[in-house]
């Protein structure tokens, strides 16, 4: 049961070590999956309501359903700063990303608001418009790096003439003929899939001005308000131009569509704000009527077979919140990779629950692991890349070439506990099964990340 038209299919998927993969994400028409699977069936509507005493789902369409195991996916939605603002825009899906798109092409200035992957490649990729990005961090990518290597990411951020793209060899989003294709009227609000790591291939992200880049970065800081033009001229108060430099901030001139005031007092004039602040689970149409456990983060909590507390209601993706022990270097993290791992899974969990068969826990949560790119560099974050959880208890190992790699390792008591890989290092293997099999590294100190030690033949 999906609202959309299309549905997100896994293609090229591999297998890159035992907790890594890579894979295309292709939309297509559902018929295809029907064709390919005759035991399926796709219905194209939107979930009314669910009724779990009764074991029926309840379609926007008017229909019913009775299912004997259901699983639910239905993924999360933006976390806006604030709703209901035109010159808001969030960025989730294919139709959002599209939107964002014809408004910068008549964007002189934009402001970016949040620290995860989809602000980080938004900044790279956008050209010819001024873009202020306000960020609540020290450092920018937050939710991937530290501030070591956000430093070593920065000069590319800055430069002025960009290199062409690496070949992208991984989820590659498309929506066929989707432009004007009559979409129903209130279908904007309606939630598509999730965006992946290249949504922005394909796009033009260009603004109305002549230079390439132009990044300003607010750091420490959080939006206080927004006020429309009006409000703003009734206030009487003065906003800033695009700072040329560290002293160099002057009043604006010119009026804004919509302006920005920061906490740390700056107020910024632009044409819109795109809020990047995360997502929340989209659990509202399944709440009503029903006794859900749900979680500090919104998500309906499942166990270590992705069971809800509902009797046969799974849930898997963006959606739920691991309620299980985790294993101390896995956390959850809304991610592509984490959503299929989760609803491969919950398949296998659903199969063997109606055969009465029981099952061991995926290997895939043995271990954080995820693969990305980010301003063209290949990116590898590993078990607790941000010593997440682990105090001051730990020391971290770094390595860096300039412009080429960054490497860094979380230590714990000599074990491995996590890294951040960037660049082509080819380490992500070794220190897989470093983290996995938790061997007693102090004896190696520093040495580990020693360049002219070739560490993955010595750990083979």
């Amino acid at each position: 049961m999906t609202a959309s038209p299309v549905i997100k299919a896994v293609t090229n998927f591999k297998q890159v070590s035992k907790t890594l993969e890579e894979f295309d994400v292709e939309e297509q028409p559902s018929f295809l999956l029907e064709k390919q699977y005759p035991n399926i069936r796709v219905i194209q509507s939107g979930v009314k309501q669910l009724k779990s005493d009764e074991h029926k789902i309840y379609t926007e369409d008017g229909k019913e359903y009775i299912y004997e195991k259901l699983c639910l996916c239905a993924g999360a939605k933006p976390k806006l700063i604030v709703d209901g603002n035109p010159y808001v825009l969030g960025i989730r899906d294919t139709d959002s990303a599209q939107a964002f798109q014809k408004n910068l092409a008549q964007a002189e200035r934009i402001v970016v608001v949040g620290n995860g992957g989809i602000a980080l490649e938004l900044v790279y990729e956008i050209q010819g418009c001024e873009v202020i990005w306000a960020i609540k961090d020290k450092a920018i990518g937050n939710t991937f790096f530290d501030a070591g290597a956000a430093e070593f990411l920065l000069p590319k951020l800055t430069a002025e003439s960009r290199e062409a793209p690496i070949e992208c060899k991984r989820t590659k989003y498309t929506v066929e003929g989707s432009e004007e294709k009559g979409r129903p009227t209130g279908a904007s609000d309606k939630l598509g899939s999730a965006l992946g790591p290249d949504w922005h291939e394909g796009l033009h992200l260009k603004g109305t001005k002549e230079f390439s880049h132009k990044v300003h970065i607010e750091i420490l800081c959080e939006v206080k308000k927004i006020h429309l033009q009006q409000e703003f001229i009734q206030l009487q108060r003065t906003s800033l131009t695009f700072p040329k430099g560290e002293k160099n901030v002057e009043a604006d001139e010119v009026l804004w569509p919509v302006y920005v005031e920061l906490t740390n007092g700056n107020i910024y004039g632009c044409n819109f704000i795109v809020s990047a602040t995360g997502v929340v689970p989209n659990v509202e149409p399944f709440l009503d009527g029903n006794n859900f456990a749900v979680g500090e983060d919104g998500g309906l909590k499942v166990d270590k077979h992705m069971h809800t507390s509902l009797p046969d209601v799974y849930a898997a993706g963006d959606i739920c919140t691991a309620a299980w022990e985790p294993s101390p270097v896995w956390h959850q993290m809304r991610l592509w990779t984490q959503a299929r791992q989760m609803g491969w899974y919950a398949a296998k969990c659903m199969a063997a629950d109606a055969l009465g068969e029981s099952i061991d826990m995926d290997f895939s949560f043995e271990l954080f692991a995820h693969i990305t790119k980010f301003f063209n560099y290949k990116v590898v974050v590993l078990g607790k890349y941000n010593a997440q959880g682990l105090g001051s208890d730990h020391e971290l190992i770094l390595r860096c070439t300039k412009g080429r790699e960054y490497v860094k390792v979380v230590m714990q008591n000599g074990r491995m506990m996590g890294a951040v890989l960037i660049g082509e290092t080819d380490l992500e293997e070794t220190f897989e099964n470093l983290i996995l099999n938790q061997m007693d590294l102090s004896a190696y100190g520093e040495d580990l990340l020693n360049p002219d030690i070739d560490i993955e033949d010595y750990f083979d």
